[in-house]
């Protein structure tokens, strides 16, 4: 293949990384505006839209690079059920939060500590983030299935196989179907399937206009200053590094796969992708929705022929006509979007077989790491307390030397984060 294919070339790339995640104009509403969230879908979707649009867009013309963006699978669950819900931080405090985790971002991505920060956390941890919010993933979409329910004895338990649970498994079973045979519609076709039984049905009723204007309420509808105090220092910190983790793997493990390096065998203007990353943070909280992130779907449209920045120009103008199917999007119920969330989980969940696990002082680490973000529902404690231990056992293992600074710096910021948050003196 040419180093530039023409337009032609160019733009099936980018039609096929669009249809490979436009399930996310839909998935990602549906999380933020869960009950309890008191965040409308139609903002949500319209935010959603325009952070993918934006940001792909920015990534075809400055990075000239054939990634698309939009907000990030794990951290829309985390920002949904952890901050707002389980916290009880109200959702304009929370996009505060993103909003300060760009900036920081941007500002990192600005110099070369960014990739030395990326170095600096063991390996062994990113892979075990990566699992846990798999996990994480994974339950949400089981209990937006019906498969697990809440108990009073048990916390949790297996719910009742009733004609939605079993919708629910025909559209995982048809996603998995189409998922083998490579086609880009997969999770599409899943969604769509289960949703027409669903109406059918009578679960759900067609909207009364299948067109509406978008709803740009939540554009600037981010409150930063609360997010300033330490309680939600956390969270902010949380959102950096776990958009870090995504980037540096999507960049650098879809780069190499594609042939898309440098003539040092780096990936070619990693410096530039990482920029529209961190943007895409900052335009997350701006926008009013989750943070942005380069996608690994992105891997689709460069093996359909995307090389360089005109795959993702393709792809921002294929966002632009969704700003308008809010009223059809909005029929879609949580049965229909729960295969999704399994399936990335479980495409997430992949990471632990690269995991290294011969010794206590590299087990006990990932392993809380992946427990402790489904567990208490945040990534935020599955990092901190990676950290802390990573730091910890190492040094009782006489391993202390192999531990880097920035490590030892992030298992101390990690340590005041959990005693200011979670401690209780006297």
């Amino acid at each position: 293949m040419s180093e530039r294919p023409s337009w032609r070339i160019e733009a099936v790339g980018g039609l096929t990384t669009f249809f490979t995640m436009a399930y996310i104009v839909v998935v990602n509403p549906a999380i933020l505006s869960s009950p309890g969230t008191g965040m409308p879908f139609s903002g949500v979707m319209t935010a959603t839209v325009l952070l993918c649009f934006l940001m792909t867009l920015l990534m075809g013309l400055y990075a000239k690079l054939p990634f698309a963006v939009a907000p990030g699978m794990g951290l829309n669950a985390y920002f949904a059920f952890s901050v707002v819900i389980g916290r009880g931080v109200p959702w304009p405090a929370a996009l505060g939060a993103v909003f300060w985790a760009g900036v920081l971002f941007t500002a990192v991505s600005l110099t070369p500590l960014r990739e030395r920060v990326a170095e600096a956390i063991p390996r062994n941890l990113r892979l075990a983030a990566a699992a846990g919010i798999g996990v994480f993933l994974a339950f949400i979409g089981l209990k937006n299935g019906g498969f697990v329910v809440a108990d009073p004895a048990t916390f949790v338990r297996f719910g009742e196989l009733d004609a939605k649970a079993a919708a629910s498994l025909g559209g995982l079973g048809l996603t998995v179907w189409l998922m083998r045979r490579r086609s880009p519609f997969a999770f599409l076709s899943g969604i769509a399937a289960v949703t027409g039984l669903s109406w059918a049905a009578g679960w759900v009723r067609a909207p009364e206009t299948w067109l509406a204007a978008p709803d740009f309420g939540l554009l600037l509808a981010f409150d930063p200053w609360p997010a300033l105090k330490p309680v939600l220092w956390g969270v902010v910190i949380s959102i950096l590094f776990t958009d870090l983790f995504d980037s540096i793997s999507t960049f650098v493990g879809v780069s190499q796969a594609a042939g898309l390096l440098d003539e040092q065998g780096r990936p070619r203007r990693l410096r530039e992708g990482l920029l529209v990353d961190a943007l895409a943070t900052l335009g997350g909280g701006l926008l009013g929705t989750s943070p942005g992130t380069a996608y690994i779907e992105s891997a689709a449209g460069i093996e359909a022929g995307g090389r360089t920045g005109r795959a993702s120009v393709v792809t921002a103008l294929c966002f632009l006509p969704c700003l308008f199917l809010a009223p059809l999007a909005g029929m879609v119920p949580p049965q229909a979007t729960a295969p999704v969330l399994v399936i990335v989980g479980a495409l997430m969940f992949r990471s632990v077989r690269e995991l290294e696990l011969g010794s206590i002082e590299d087990a006990l680490p990932a392993f809380l790491t992946v427990v402790l973000i489904p567990l208490t529902f945040s990534i935020t404690q599955g990092l901190l307390w990676g950290f802390i231990s990573q730091a910890v056992l190492y040094a009782l293992a006489g391993r202390g030397r192999e531990v880097k600074p920035a490590l030892w710096g992030l298992a101390a910021l990690s340590a005041g984060l959990v005693v200011l948050e979670h401690g209780k003196l006297g």
